[in-house]
């Protein structure tokens, strides 16, 4: 019952009605903001990744998103092959690396 007057002077125009261009300015707005603070980043991420994965060679030195690192032995389409220790070899979608090691990495560790 506390709500009904308000919604009865808003119905009459009594509180004044918005304007549609403020609204749809506002809206706007926020759409610029989310696109410049989530969307961008996101596909310039998705762009470096991308890139990441079409520079990858065989004798690479990887960091794999689990965190298990590897020199890649063998590129199999969509499949990297990584040498991880002796004569223990294991295979990973190309999508799962995140980043490439300087050379040398693998050894010093």
């Amino acid at each position: 019952m506390l709500f009904v007057e308000n919604v009865q002077a808003q119905a009459s125009g009594a509180a004044g009605e918005p304007n549609l261009m403020f609204q749809l300015l506002l809206f706007a707005g926020l759409f610029g903001l989310m696109y410049f603070m989530i969307i961008r980043p996101q596909r310039k991420r998705q762009k470096a990744h991308n890139d990441l994965l079409l520079r990858l060679a065989k004798g690479d030195e990887v960091l794999m998103t689990s965190g298990l690192l590897g020199k890649i032995i063998k590129l199999d389409g969509d499949y990297v092959v990584l040498d991880v220790a002796e004569s223990l070899q294991l295979k990973f979608q190309k999508s799962a690396v995140h980043a490439v090691l300087p050379k040398g990495t693998f050894k010093a560790i």
